[in-house]
């Protein structure tokens, strides 16, 4: 049966996803990603407009599965508020320490260096990382509204400082090659939120 467009499309995304999380935007040639999904050379230009074209294409693939997954704790109906919460920065603390704490969270790896080399990744990370806080407060106002989790600020404000603070931790996980890091930002992410 022939792969669609749109399957042969997702397939360069994904193999590129794979490739860059380990080397880097910069360092990652298209062809090598044509030759890695067994896409012919010369045809990358049917599926995207520019390089900034994949790359914008690749880090929205990158927060809809990252959606999926958050959004399924979100919905996990046998956990509480606070349960939820711990069970998303679980998730984030085993994403970010596998391979030796490389982990394989595209903002990690890619959030310093795309910001200076495309605008349109940066306004796709930029607004794929707003979302995520938009979800991290909703679950902090379901916690503090069932009791289950209590703050010292906003919702909002508690969720975009404990994202930040597990970006910094991550980055510093991958240049100590520990999840010491980690394990600092699960104790302070508990005491945040008194759970």
């Amino acid at each position: 049966m022939p792969v669609s467009r749109a399957e042969t499309r997702q397939s360069l995304l994904d193999v590129a996803r794979r490739i860059i999380v380990a080397k880097g935007y910069a360092a990652v040639g298209i062809n090598e990603v044509l030759a890695e999904a067994g896409v012919p050379k010369g045809s990358f230009y049917h599926y995207f407009d520019s390089k900034d074209a994949f790359g914008e294409a690749m880090m929205k693939s990158y927060f809809d599965d990252y959606f999926t997954t958050m959004d399924g704790i979100i919905a996990s109906t046998e956990l509480n508020s606070a349960e939820r919460l711990m069970r998303y920065w679980q998730y984030f603390y085993d994403t970010q320490a596998a391979d030796n704490c490389q982990g394989g969270c595209l903002v990690v790896k890619l959030g310093a260096e795309i910001a200076d080399l495309s605008a349109a990744m940066r306004v796709t990370t930029k607004a794929g990382t707003a979302a995520i806080a938009d979800r991290l407060e909703r679950m902090i106002t379901d916690g503090v509204a069932d009791g289950s989790v209590s703050v010292d600020d906003t919702p909002r404000v508690t969720a975009e400082a404990l994202y930040d603070l597990w970006l910094g931790a991550s980055i510093m996980a991958k240049v100590q090659a520990s999840p010491a890091p980690l394990d600092r930002a699960m104790t302070l992410t508990r005491r945040i939120l008194h759970v």
